[in-house]
């Protein structure tokens, strides 16, 4: 019979916060007796994990005469606490001294050290449950139940997640093997890429695919197609994820509603354009090929997650969800601009936070992260459209976090808006071949797009061309021999 644990909430404030000082005493004086065990412990325990303040600054002394190459004794701790007068702060040199006569083996050096970490975990534990009690009871109401309770989950986990300092060394004789082993699989013909496939063959083969744990960038400026694009790898990705063993991608959407990113994918599915579905002016014939096209994205393991203005947080703690229940292969987040910040620094700032925790979660999850981002007007103004990335220098950090930074570009959409007009001293022959040479050029781009990949961490920049349909959202590969839909 499970034992239940007799508590009330009542209790609480009565309580004495867990601690061990006996395991904090021991862990100190196997320390001074040995320093050599603080290879081992470090990745246990950190000054704050102790429960007696006193006792967290011996350890972080130990820690700082070490890194210095001298011996942690009570002689040179005496010496390091009374060059900041501290000494007395910490018990004195008779506590000093009691410390390190307290053991006479650190062969249990490593146990003392996971019950001072299981203690401070316990602390930690019961810190996380009062924030949110607080919130929850607090009469205003102005945080909704499910944020709190995101916010609870996310430092559980985060605790979880924590459970040593830092991630664990490996030997590159057990890294090297995998490494070989996945290009061989490439060689063998067994998978065609390093990479999660983004459904684009050109792109993925200059970016190698979306490799896990990594950052990429997605940016555009509106009406360029970004968010078309980033749905339709998200679609690719999970079909090819679906043959190569399943997992789940998930798109967090900020700006549209999953209504609209089903019918964009109904749209590019069946060929029939996407202000059709959505105004429901469809034939007999379209109807059924939009319940047949239904069924087969039925099937596919994606996840989109509508929420408006989530917190970096929030996402972390809902792809680390879907990844603990079904798999995650694929994290997709529309857009940057619209996650929401806490409000304490300049948005910038905001950002490039919130860049680094998604290059984070990447890392942490094992997954790529695909991150779309508005671009500001700065493009606009110039004659060549194109993006670059000093277009990112108000995003934050996003150019260092990202692996790849990649652009989505049309002319199409400038060279429409741009139909020369007869200027008044303008003779017929010239204005004739600046309108023939525009016309060329609309010929030349029409129902393409460019995916620029203007930074790679690990490989090359370059352009790649696709069609680009508009009307049923789409980007497709293009037949670089006809100019063709390679898809169709």
């Amino acid at each position: 019979m499970t034992h239940q644990a007799s508590w009330s909430p009542a209790d609480t404030a009565l309580r004495t916060p867990p601690h061990n000082y006996e395991a904090e005493q021991a862990l100190l004086g196997a320390l001074l007796l040995n320093s050599a065990v603080l290879d081992k412990v470090a990745e246990i325990v950190a000054p704050e994990h102790f429960a007696d303040p006193a006792h967290g600054r011996i350890y972080a002394a130990i820690r700082d005469l070490s890194d210095q190459g001298q011996k942690p004794n009570p002689v040179t701790l005496k010496s390091y606490f009374e060059r900041d007068s501290g000494l007395a702060d910490i018990g004195g040199t008779v506590y000093l001294a009691q410390l390190a006569n307290s053991v006479i083996s650190t062969i249990n050096a490593d146990d003392y050290a996971k019950l001072v970490r299981d203690m401070a975990d316990r602390r930690a534990i019961i810190e996380a449950c009062m924030s949110a009690m607080g919130e929850a009871y607090d009469p205003r109401w102005e945080v909704p139940a499910k944020a709190i309770v995101e916010q609870l989950e996310g430092s559980l986990t985060d605790l979880a997640a924590d459970a040593s300092l830092g991630g664990k060394p490996e030997s590159v004789s057990t890294i090297l093997p995998r490494v070989v082993s996945t290009v061989e699989a490439v060689y063998k013909g067994e998978r065609s890429l390093l990479g999660l496939p983004s459904g684009f063959d050109r792109l993925d083969k200059l970016i190698s695919g979306l490799q896990p744990g990594c950052l990429y960038l997605l940016g555009g400026r509106p009406s360029m197609g970004k968010s078309v694009l980033g749905e339709n790898i998200a679609r690719n990705a999970s079909a090819l994820a679906t043959e190569a063993g399943g997992g789940m991608v998930m798109i967090f959407s900020l700006e549209m509603t999953k209504e609209e990113l089903g019918q964009r994918a109904m749209a590019a599915a069946t060929e029939i354009p996407f202000h059709a579905i959505r105004n429901g002016r469809v034939t007999a014939q379209q109807m059924e090929a939009l319940c047949l096209a239904g069924q087969d994205l039925g099937r596919l393991p994606v996840i989109i997650d509508d929420t408006p203005g989530l917190t970096v947080a929030a996402i972390r703690a809902r792809a680390r969800r879907v990844k603990r229940k079904n798999g995650l292969k694929l994290v997709v987040v529309d857009h940057l601009h619209l996650v929401s910040g806490n409000g304490g620094e300049n948005r910038n700032v905001e950002l490039a936070t919130i860049s680094k925790a998604l290059k984070g979660l990447a890392k942490e999850l094992e997954v790529p992260v695909l991150l779309l981002a508005q671009l500001n007007r700065s493009v606009e103004q110039r004659e060549d459209k194109r993006p670059q990335l000093a277009d990112l220098r108000e995003s934050g950090a996003i150019e260092q976090d990202a692996d790849v930074v990649m652009f989505v570009f049309r002319e199409q959409y400038y060279l429409e808006r741009a139909e020369p007009h007869r200027r008044a001293d303008e003779s017929d022959d010239k204005f004739n071949d600046r309108f023939s040479r525009w016309q060329h050029r609309c010929e030349e781009v029409w129902n393409t797009g460019e995916v620029i990949v203007a930074k790679q961490r690990n490989g090359p920049v370059g352009t790649v061309r696709l069609a680009f349909h508009g009307q049923y959202c789409r980007f497709a590969n293009l037949d670089h021999d006809t100019g063709e839909d390679g898809n169709g």
